[in-house]
């Protein structure tokens, strides 16, 4: 090109550009307060408003800043930029003030549609993923605070309304009175028949027979396990206590007591033909119907309103300990957890509390309308009992033996029979009689109901629990043996103590 040619182009390219833009001097006088221009109506044209019949705003709202680049990367494409058009930035600032456009190249592209465009990922977000915040929002918790405070809820848990397993129990008595079946430490099921004591191993679903007290003329009342599960005690219509080795299978001794001549005993109700049974030297039966282990001394009570504490590895007239306390029969006995204190529950509507260390009740509620046979010591507070009534109490009462003092009550709408408290949750649970024969499981201290079982077709007299904690079997008069799955393990917080950590033990 022509050097002459040049020199007239950028001439002309000044000149322009002194027309076009006003000095910065003449700009800066201009907007003075003093001398501020006159504003004056301008023209516009039409607005242009493009087309969005197409577009989703339900989806696009939450995705209008998606394509939007983190501060970093912005930094990253401006330094770029800027390294790249040192050198060409004189070039396109002289078109610029021309007016004239970006000249293309053989790599640019067409020029596009200034429409707002909006790009749509495969994952849908919802406005509580935390990562928005909503501009209407009026709370002053941010979404990720909302979040991470509705994180620790856990899931409702499913309890099974249907029994994984049923099993048939002929001859299962249906005597409010009695207690017939108990679970041992060993994952063993023993079960009163009539006369005879079967076991059923939960491990192998092996049914064994135990004894047989159809030759000595008496039938069973109870059984109890020992708290190792090696022993079974057996409790009988005479008022016999017996003790049985479950693996050898024999007899190790029979504790008596309980049997005593209606003539001695003018205190309680007797039969039309009481008075002539000590002329006819025959004595009135008094069924040992509650059992209770502690360690090696066993607790029975029976309908003669005694309680007996005998020691097994000693002869009974030595260690035997007699407790008075109730006017009618014992009907139910629990030891705590911490084996300190005995509860026992009678037909003379009494719930009372016992120590080693007295022969006299240290506490006693009155509070109950009827029976008090299910009885139930809570293992995660030390001191919480739980008692239920009969037919005309229908109540479960939680009572504090520290002090004394009544804590809640709950109207059931029927008869209580037992009641049980789960190992690993805050938790227990309760079968019915009259009128409604249901299993119900509580959440305490709520008291709101987890869940309702039904399928007995008679009152739910008999209740255990698996030595794992999570299964119960209940028995009732319609001859079944029922097994539910109503409680579930849930994982130690606490920390693994290892033998080979070399900071948990003294060297």
């Amino acid at each position: 090109m022509d050097q002459d040619y040049e020199r007239r182009l950028l001439r002309q390219i000044i000149i322009q550009n002194e027309n076009t833009v006003p000095c910065v001097s003449e700009m800066r006088r201009t907007l003075t307060p003093a001398n501020s221009p006159v504003s004056s109506p301008s023209k516009h044209g039409d607005r242009f408003i493009p087309s969005r019949a197409g577009a989703n705003w339900s989806v696009n709202f939450h995705r209008i800043n998606e394509n939007e680049k983190s501060p970093s990367q912005n930094r990253k494409a401006k330094d770029a930029t800027s390294d790249n058009g040192k050198a060409s930035s004189p070039f396109f600032v002289g078109f610029g003030c021309l007016g004239v456009s970006k000249p293309r190249g053989h790599n640019s592209h067409s020029a596009r549609c200034p429409c707002p465009q909006y790009s749509l990922s495969s994952k849908r977000s919802s406005p509580d993923d935390g990562n928005d915040v909503s501009p209407y929002s009026l709370s002053p918790v941010s979404n990720k605070s909302q979040k991470l405070l509705r994180s620790p809820r856990k899931p409702t848990r499913k309890i099974s309304k249907i029994p994984f397993k049923v099993l048939d129990a002929p001859e299962l008595q249906d005597d409010f009175y009695l207690n017939l079946v108990d679970w041992s430490s060993l994952n063993v099921l023993s079960v009163g028949l009539g006369t005879c004591v079967y076991l059923w191993s939960a491990c192998t679903s092996q049914v064994t027979r135990l004894c047989d007290l159809s030759v000595e003329g008496d039938s069973v009342t109870s059984v109890g396990w020992s708290e190792r599960g090696n022993l079974v005690a057996v409790g009988t219509h005479k008022g016999f206590v017996q003790i049985w080795d479950a693996a050898a299978g024999k007899k190790l001794s029979v504790l008596e007591g309980h049997t005593a001549r209606v003539g001695e005993d003018l205190a309680s109700p007797a039969a039309p033909l009481a008075p002539a049974l000590p002329r006819l030297g025959l004595t009135r039966c008094h069924p040992a119907g509650a059992l209770a282990w502690n360690a090696d001394q066993l607790s029975s009570g029976s309908r003669d309103r005694m309680i007996l504490q005998r020691d097994i590895r000693t002869p009974p007239l030595q260690s035997e300990r007699r407790l008075q306390g109730h006017r009618q029969e014992v009907c139910g006995l629990k030891w705590s957890t911490d084996h300190q204190l005995l509860a026992s529950g009678g037909n003379d509507n009494k719930l009372l509390v016992w120590n080693h260390s007295t022969v006299s009740p240290v506490q006693q509620y009155t509070e109950h309308l009827a029976a008090v046979k299910a009885i139930a010591w809570s293992p995660h507070q030390h001191g919480l009992l739980a008692s239920g009534g009969g037919t005309a109490d229908r109540c479960i009462r939680f009572w504090n033996t520290l002090t004394g003092q009544p804590l809640q009550c709950i109207d059931t709408g029927s008869q209580v029979c037992n009641l049980a408290w789960s190992k690993h949750a805050n938790e227990l649970v309760s079968t019915h009689g009259y009128s409604q024969n249901q299993i119900l499981v509580w959440k305490y201290p709520s008291l709101t109901q987890v869940a309702k079982l039904t399928g007995h077709s008679y009152r739910v007299l008999y209740l255990a629990m698996s030595p794992d904690g999570e299964a119960i079997v209940t028995g009732a008069g319609d001859e079944t043996l029922r097994f539910w799955n109503v409680f579930s393990k849930t994982r130690s917080t606490k920390e693994s103590v290892s033998v080979l950590n070399l900071f948990t033990r003294i060297r």
